[in-house]
């Protein structure tokens, strides 16, 4: 009776842990994902601004532009707590605007 009991007990850990694992790992990189999409949002819509009130000529808006502007505070990345470098830049293409991150 006590070896099936201890049986049972592994079986409903394992089964645990194979569902759980997996689950928290796609939580996590989901909250991340989107905790970028929200910063890049936030820095591309700052570039928006500036190249539309016609501050930021250039076709590549550097972070340092958008700081110097005061189109935006200082920007750190989300999920490393790191400011982003100063040459990390926005590059416009057409009205495509891509966030190009410069380490």
């Amino acid at each position: 009776m006590n070896r099936n009991k201890i049986i049972i007990n592994t079986t409903i850990i394992s089964i645990v842990i194979i569902v759980l694992i997996p689950t928290l790992y796609t939580i996590i990189k989901k909250h991340n994902d989107r905790l970028m999409e929200v910063s890049t949002k936030r820095i591309v819509e700052a570039a928006k601004k500036c190249y539309d009130e016609e501050k930021c000529k250039s076709k590549k808006i550097t972070l340092k532009e958008l700081y110097d502007n005061k189109y935006l505070k200082k920007e750190s990345n989300p999920i490393t707590k790191k400011y982003y470098n100063e040459k990390t830049y926005i590059k416009k293409k057409n009205n495509d605007y891509k966030l190009i991150i410069v380490d």
